[in-house]
């Protein structure tokens, strides 16, 4: 589940990258209970549309829900439909999140901005729990029971940040960022042990990276120098935002 947080960055990219002078379409991916939704429309006058797995949860009044599996199908929605589309903490959720990535693309207009959450698997309180227990924060051993999960149990996919942006270039999108919802307190106390640390082996790193595998490149190079940011070191949740240019 989505926090507030969260939600307030997701509208804080809208605002700043969208011109919302006349009515927008926007579309969001896992609505859940519509509280994304009901924000957007205190804030602004916008058509919304609402898909989930189920349509149980909604509470927004009047606000239809598609009910998908974003695993196995389609998005039900024409191309070029919404000028806006958001996905908050979902693609943890998914076997195949590239494959929702290139559905965002296609039912996404020309001009149009996708906004997407996800936990950060790079703060410092995560990379510890990965280096003493070999998971990461907020994703653990699954139980076997496969039972459709909302919480933390339904993490079935850790995604880095790195792959994010890979998958959203892949599907088509430019101009794609990178940010977090906020810094996380115990991140900030562990920073002050680790990051010279950090940052010392992890230039040794890139630099044989660079010379031996070769696999940094101009095109890459602005989103792999953001691994040891601040922001990834102590943010919270990774906010991506991607834009369709033009259609393919």
């Amino acid at each position: 589940m989505s926090t507030y947080s969260i939600y307030h960055s997701v509208i804080r990219k809208i605002e700043q990258r969208i011109d919302l002078s006349s009515k927008k379409k926007l579309l969001d991916i896992g609505s859940g209970k519509g509280e994304l939704i009901r924000l957007v429309k205190e804030k602004w006058d916008l058509s919304t549309f609402a898909c989930d797995y189920t349509d149980k949860w909604m509470e927004v009044k009047n606000q239809k829900v598609e009910v998908v599996d974003l695993n196995t199908d389609p998005l039900p929605y024409s191309d070029n439909s919404f000028d806006i589309i958001t996905c908050t903490e979902v693609v943890e959720h998914l076997n195949n999140y590239r494959k929702l990535l290139q559905e965002m693309y296609r039912v996404l207009k020309p001009q149009g901005l996708v906004v997407i959450s996800t936990p950060n698997l790079l703060n410092l309180k995560s990379r510890m729990r990965f280096f003493s227990f070999g998971f990461w924060n907020l994703f653990g051993p699954l139980p076997f029971d496969h039972v459709q999960r909302e919480d933390t149990d339904g993490h079935i996919n850790p995604v880095h940040f790195f792959y994010l942006v890979h998958g959203l270039h892949e599907a088509g999108f430019s101009k794609i960022e990178i940010s977090v919802d906020k810094y996380q307190r115990s991140s900030m106390i562990a920073l002050s042990f680790f990051y010279l640390p950090i940052k010392f082996f992890g230039a040794i790193s890139f630099f044989k990276e660079q010379a031996k595998y070769r696999t940094i490149q101009k095109e890459n190079l602005p989103y792999v120098t953001l691994v040891n940011s601040l922001d990834l070191m102590l943010g919270r949740t990774v906010i991506a935002t991607g834009r369709k240019l033009y259609e393919r």
